[in-house]
C-alpha cells in the first residue's frame, strides 16, 4: 500500500470558486473542537451515515484513533474553521474490499462554490493509491448539490431506491447509489497486489 506517499502532500493549498484560499490536510486529533462545530452545522438529514449520536466526546475519540488505512478523513479549512470534510472509507477483507465508500459533507455557510467537489478529488487521487478499483457513495435524495458535485467528476448514479431511508424523526427519503470505476496505474496495482 502506497498511502503514505499520497497523502505526504497534505496540507495543500486550494483556492473556491469564489476566491477564497483555504487548507486540505488530514484530520488531526488536535481537531476535534472544531469538527463537533463544524458537524453541529450541517443539517441532521446531511448526516444520516454518521450513525452513532454525535457527542464532544465521540468526535475526540474519533480524531484520536484515526486509522487512515481504514477512514482516511481529510478536511478544508478556511480562517482556523473546518468548512468541508470527505472520508474514505476502506473494507479490510470480504467481497467488497476493492471498493471504497466516499462521505463527504459542507458547512452550509460555504456550498456552492466547490467544497465537496474539491475534497473528492483529493479522495480520487488517493484511492488509487489504496489499490482500490471503484469508489461509491450513499445520499439521500435531498443532497442535490453533492450529488450534482460527484457527477462533474465522473460519478455515475448506480441506484435509486424512493424512500428507502429514515431520518432520526422517521421521514422517508429517496436513496441514491453513485459510483465511479477508477483508472488504477500499473505501479499502483503491482505495489498492493
Amino acid at each position: 500500500m502506497c498511502l503514505e506517499f499520497a497523502v505526504a502532500r497534505y496540507p495543500t493549498p486550494v483556492r473556491l470558486r469564489d476566491g477564497k484560499i483555504c487548507t486540505v490536510r488530514l484530520l488531526e486529533s488536535e481537531d476535534a473542537d472544531r469538527f463537533y462545530e463544524f458537524l453541529k452545522a450541517v443539517p441532521e438529514e446531511e448526516r444520516l451515515f454518521i450513525k452513532p449520536r454525535l457527542t464532544l466526546r465521540l468526535i475526540r475519540r474519533w480524531c484520536r484513533q484515526s486509522k487512515p488505512d481504514e477512514n482516511l478523513t481529510l478536511v478544508m479549512v478556511h480562517n482556523d474553521r473546518i468548512i468541508g470534510e470527505a472520508t474514505l472509507h476502506q473494507r479490510t477483507g470480504g467481497w467488497k474490499r476493492h471498493i471504497g465508500k466516499v462521505t463527504v459533507l459542507t458547512h452550509p455557510h460555504y456550498r456552492g462554490i466547490d467544497v465537496a467537489k474539491l475534497l473528492v478529488k483529493e479522495l480520487l487521487a488517493i484511492a488509487p493509491h489504496c489499490g482500490l478499483e471503484r469508489l461509491e457513495a450513499e445520499f439521500n435524495g435531498e443532497r442535490q448539490v453533492a450529488i450534482r458535485a460527484l457527477f462533474q467528476l465522473g460519478f455515475e448514479e448506480l441506484a435509486r431506491i424512493p424512500g428507502y431511508l429514515r431520518d432520526m424523526r422517521f421521514r422517508p427519503h429517496d436513496y441514491v447509489l453513485l459510483g465511479i470505476h477508477l483508472v488504477t496505474d500499473e505501479e499502483y496495482a503491482v505495489a498492493v497486489g
